[in-house]
């Protein structure tokens, strides 16, 4: 997650055909996404009416793409401010790849001018995304085509989960 000052960082849970989700956000941009997972738990109390129409709208768009109506993410008002420059690059570098679409980290590596060594790299940065599913870590795979770790709740069987969500072909790559 981003560091962002605790007072000022607004959050809000809600459902989706895969369980509760999570958005956080400071001001007008959005400062974390969370899938369904252990620290994600609908909370009955909280105020829906207080919650931006952006993050209103971005909430409604999550629950058609978890339910299989894809939805692109990359226009999202992401905090990149709080992120180093390499992750911003591989972050706005991975929402150009597309729901059903599969790439290897050194593909992305290329995508961004990096040489196919600078995968670990792309690797490491994809595993501090603070927006999981909407920047796509999940579209990302092993040189050989393999599942590599994946760092939001549920790991490899999450990733394989939204990768059947959005159709993508694991052949090929």
């Amino acid at each position: 997650m981003l560091s962002v000052s605790p007072e000022t960082m607004n959050q809000h849970t809600f459902n989706t055909a895969i369980g509760p989700c999570r958005v956080e956000w400071q001001g007008d941009q959005l400062a974390g996404f969370r899938l369904p997972g252990d620290d994600v738990v609908l909370n009955p109390l909280q105020n829906a009416e207080s919650v931006p129409e952006w993050v209103a709208s971005l909430i409604a768009r999550v629950q058609r793409h978890l339910a299989g109506e894809l939805q692109d993410f990359a226009l999202a008002p992401f905090a990149f401010e709080a992120l180093t420059n390499f992750q911003r690059e591989v972050y706005r570098a991975a929402v150009e790849v597309k729901p059903g679409q599969v790439e290897t980290y050194g593909g992305l590596a290329r995508r961004m001018g990096y040489p196919v060594s600078a995968s670990r790299a792309v690797g490491t940065a994809l595993g501090q995304n603070p927006w999981p599913l909407l920047v796509p870590c999940h579209r990302f795979v092993g040189a050989d085509g393999k599942m590599t770790g994946f760092s939001a709740p549920g790991g490899i069987q999450t990733k394989l989960r939204l990768l059947a969500i959005e159709g993508a072909e694991m052949f090929g790559i």
